[in-house]
């Protein structure tokens, strides 16, 4: 059941649910949560169709926020609020309620929202693209429990993550750490069977992916040891390797989907290890609604404590071409005779 309110209000939308509830028989409200959706007209039909899956585990009362860019003057004065209510089958188990926000009631989203919220139920806002630097502080932010971001859809995913680390409140969690839970349970049950110690591991994944990082940083906080992070073509994360006194332990993934775990002295085995569609990441995040103390210690560890490599920020420049043939050039000044071959390792190092 859909019903369309044009230029509406709160109240207006809450007697619609109420009357929407009578009409299907369902009058009884059973939801857990809210979960407040705050994102674009692009993104609003991915992000509400994977909280309508989770909604089969967690029933709940979808809103979602969208704020319309005003193009002119005269637009941006004029101040109105679309409401579009949805119930029985068109909302999964819960109730969805998607909202438009024009001209100034963009920067009120709180108070369109607050009067929509469960009564006596938790919070969740979730920005899946385009999230503020210190979620906590956003006015829609204040208003949850948790508050869940995702670096991989930001334009500069590890800049963003060291943002998040200066601004981490309790409730803060991002879609890039829950992508590792498998692995971490992995890891942690692969130690579990060696009785052993850890010297030094390396994360290998692709470029500029944030789950990359704080499984790197996960590791080096949990294990107090050196870890390395290195480049890949993905998809995704493809290995790591944990160097113990007892051999080397190895989780490879080179496909996306199925894993092979590699322990000095026993038998390889096949671990399935597929990347996780986003309504999945969502219900798994809806089921703890306290603070995660694991994710803040990793994310605090620090970019710059782990291999260098680990803490570009960026794309560099494309420069380095320049530079290949200048640096031979200043070394073997001193012998003219010696020259030629001098020049031949800087290219054999560039092929590699």
């Amino acid at each position: 059941m859909k019903t369309d309110l044009t230029d509406t209000t709160s109240s207006k939308i809450n007697k619609a649910l109420v009357l929407g509830r009578r009409a299907i028989g369902t009058p009884a409200v059973g939801m857990v949560l809210t979960l407040v959706i705050v994102t674009d007209e692009e993104n609003a039909y991915d992000a509400l169709k994977a909280a309508s899956e989770a909604s089969r585990e967690h029933p709940s009362r979808t809103l979602v926020v969208i704020k319309r860019v005003s193009r002119s003057p005269r637009d941006r004065a004029n101040t109105r609020l679309d409401a579009e209510v949805r119930l029985g089958a068109d909302a999964g188990s819960g109730e969805t309620v998607v909202l438009r926000l024009y001209g100034e009631v963009v920067d009120q989203a709180q108070s369109v929202v607050l009067p929509l919220l469960l009564p006596d139920a938790p919070v969740v806002v979730w920005w899946p693209v385009n999230a503020p630097t210190d979620p906590a502080n956003d006015p829609l932010g204040a208003l949850a429990q948790r508050r869940v971001t995702d670096t991989y859809a930001a334009e500069q995913p590890i800049e963003e993550l060291t943002a998040r680390a200066d601004t981490y409140t309790p409730g803060d969690t991002d879609l890039s750490w829950t992508r590792i839970t498998p692995w971490r349970s992995m890891l942690a049950a692969a130690l579990d069977q060696v009785h052993c110690k850890v010297t030094s591991a390396d994360v290998e994944g692709e470029e500029f992916n944030p789950s990359v990082e704080l499984l790197a940083m996960w590791l080096a906080e949990r294990l107090k040891v050196p870890v390395r992070r290195s480049k890949s073509a993905g998809p995704g994360l493809t290995s790591v390797r944990l160097e113990t006194s007892a051999g080397p332990i190895v989780l490879d993934r080179p496909d996306g989907s199925l894993a092979t775990l590699s322990i000095e002295g026993q038998p390889h085995r096949a671990v399935a290890l597929k990347r996780r569609e986003t309504a999945e990441l969502i219900a798994e995040e809806l089921r703890r609604l306290d603070p995660d103390d694991t994710y803040a210690a990793a994310l605090k560890y620090g970019l710059e404590r782990l291999d260098e490599e680990a803490a570009v920020t960026a794309p560099a420049p494309s420069e380095p071409a320049p530079d290949v043939t200048a640096e031979p050039s200043a070394e073997s000044s001193p012998g003219p005779a010696k020259k030629a071959p001098a020049k031949k390792a800087p290219a054999k190092k560039a092929a590699g």
